[in-house]
C-alpha cells in the first residue's frame, strides 16, 4: 500500500525533519522560518535548488515528501527530479550529550523562557533538549530543542526559532514532531540524550520520555 499524500505544508515540515543534519543549519532554520510564514512559493523556487548545491540525495519517501510539498506551489520539475539519488544516506554522523560540555552548571536562561512559553499549550505534548556535539574543532555544541505536537508543527517551529533567535542562537535547531510519523536516526539519537525541560497538555507521545 502507497504512503497516504500529506497536505503541503505537513510534507514540507516532515521532509525538513528529515534534512536536520544533512542540510546547512543556516538553510535549515531559514527554510523553517518561511514554512512557519506559508511561504511555500518561496520554498517551491528555493529549496530543490539548496539540495543540489548541497549534494544532498533523497531517498524514495523524501523525494515524494518533496514533490507533495512543492510541486503544487510551482516547483521546477526538472529540479525536483534531479535530488532523488540512490547512495546510501549517512544519518548517524553526529553524538549528542544530555548537557553542554562548556556549561556546567550555569543558569540556563533559554530553558527558563521556553519552559515560560511552552507549559501548559495545548498543541505542545513534552519539550526536551539535547545538545549536539561539534562537527569541526573549535565550534561549541549546539542546542537541539525536541517537542512533541498535536497540530500547528510549522508555526510552532517558526515561533520557537525566534525565541531562540532573541536569546542569541543565530542558527536555531527547533525539532517538533509529529506523534505518528517514524523518527530519524538523528532525532532518536538526539532524544536517547535529553533532558526534560517542561510540557504542554497534550498528550505525551512516549517518545520523548524522561531521563
Amino acid at each position: 500500500m502507497s504512503a497516504p499524500v500529506l497536505d503541503s505544508e505537513l510534507a514540507c515540515h516532515v521532509l525538513l525533519l528529515r534534512l536536520a543534519g544533512r542540510l546547512p543549519d543556516q538553510t535549515l532554520w531559514r527554510f523553517r522560518d518561511w514554512l512557519g510564514e506559508g511561504a511555500l512559493p518561496t520554498l517551491a523556487r528555493t529549496m530543490p535548488r539548496a539540495l543540489l548545491k548541497h549534494d544532498i540525495d533523497l531517498e524514495q519517501n523524501e523525494y515524494q515528501l518533496l514533490c507533495d510539498a512543492l510541486l503544487p506551489h510551482g516547483a521546477d520539475r526538472h529540479q525536483v527530479s534531479s535530488t532523488l539519488g540512490i547512495d546510501e544516506i549517512d544519518e548517524d554522523r553526529y553524538s549528542f550529550a544530555m548537557i553542554a560540555p562548556d556549561r556546567g552548571n550555569a543558569v540556563d536562561t533559554v530553558g527558563v523562557v521556553v519552559n515560560a512559553v511552552m507549559r501548559g499549550r495545548p498543541e505542545v505534548g513534552d519539550v526536551r533538549e539535547s545538545w549536539r556535539e561539534a562537527s569541526q574543532p573549535g565550534r561549541p555544541a549546539k542546542r537541539v530543542l525536541l517537542v512533541d505536537a498535536v497540530a500547528g508543527m510549522p508555526r510552532l517551529t517558526g515561533e520557537l526559532q525566534r525565541v531562540l533567535r532573541a536569546l542569541g542562537d543565530a542558527e536555531p535547531s527547533v525539532e517538533v514532531l509529529p506523534s505518528n510519523i517514524d523518527l530519524p536516526v538523528y532525532h532518536r539519537a538526539a532524544l536517547e540524550s535529553s533532558r526534560f525541560v517542561c510540557a504542554g497538555s497534550a498528550p505525551a507521545s512516549g517518545r520523548l520520555v524522561s531521563a
